[in-house]
């Protein structure tokens, strides 16, 4: 049913249930795989935003306090090196599986990295978790799986955060009998 499947991952710890649950789909459908990862300031612990084109003596963070620009750099680039590790130690997990997989870690907004490469990839299906923030908190911070949904190009599959902890819970509750 599906051949190409485009799974959109983060830092959080749901992640790995993401990524396990894709890639049990993927063999079921005997289906590629492409993991994706944007490298977004808005993420949880990235690092604050810093337009690349600014100058270190500009930086000021909150009222008068200096950023020190090679300090912001190093945090930036250890962001960028932990979401390539997971996207490695991922993209290996399903090679072993058997599983044809690619992975991409692009700078940009989620959403708009996500629908970007499945459109560019012909995925015919985007795997991605909801973390079921609302009200204030989506309004400030945004909703990458609603955004999603409203302009992928193909099929989508939001995994909700609370099913696939419970999910983990389950299995690690079976592992320990």
């Amino acid at each position: 049913m599906y051949s190409k499947i485009l799974v959109g991952l983060d830092n959080s710890e749901v992640s790995e249930s993401i990524f396990k649950q894709a890639l049990e789909l993927a063999r079921a459908n005997q289906a590629a795989m492409m993991l994706v990862h944007g490298l977004s300031s808005d993420e949880d612990g990235s690092p604050m935003p810093v337009p690349p084109e600014v100058d270190s003596s500009y930086l000021v963070y909150g009222a008068g306090a200096d950023v020190n620009f090679d300090v912001w750099r190093q945090t930036w680039e250890q962001y960028e090196s932990e979401g390539l590790d997971r996207l490695r130690r991922f993209a290996a997990i399903a090679r072993e599986s058997n599983v044809l997989t690619e992975f991409r870690q692009i700078s940009g907004p989620p959403s708009k990295v996500i629908c970007r490469l499945a459109q560019q990839w012909n995925a015919d299906l985007i795997v991605i978790g909801n973390r079921g923030r609302s009200g204030l908190t989506e309004l400030m911070l945004g909703s990458v799986s609603n955004d999603v949904m409203h302009r992928a190009p193909c099929s989508v599959l939001v995994l909700k955060e609370k099913v696939v902890a419970s999910s983990q819970t389950e299995t690690s509750a079976k592992a320990s009998v």
